[in-house]
């Protein structure tokens, strides 16, 4: 489900000061990776993910598989960063870059 343009803003704004939590290179979606996306996203929520790929086409395609394959959303896209957020079934104030303190 899209976000409203308010909300996307808002996580935009929030997540241009993070740091990419994980770097997917030529290899793709490893099982190691996928379980390191699974608890990024169940802790933090929203997380910014590097696509070392050269071919723009490629890091499109691999931002919609890892958004599909993890049941989030794609907020935002610039170059070889991704930005993408999933709620968490129980979020924990300490961990989520949501309900964190700015």
């Amino acid at each position: 489900m899209p976000f409203e343009p308010d909300r996307k803003k808002q996580l935009r704004t929030i997540g241009h000061q993070l740091r990419p939590i994980v770097m997917i290179s030529e290899r793709g979606i490893t099982e190691g990776i996928s379980l390191e996306l699974e608890r990024a996203l169940e802790d933090h929520e929203l997380i910014k993910v590097k696509l070392a790929l050269a071919d723009p086409s490629a890091r499109r395609e691999l931002a919609v598989t890892l958004c599909e394959q993890h049941r989030a959303e794609l907020v935002q896209a610039v170059g070889k960063v991704v930005l993408i957020f999933r709620a968490a079934k129980k979020p924990n104030p300490r961990l989520s870059n949501l309900l964190r303190p700015v």
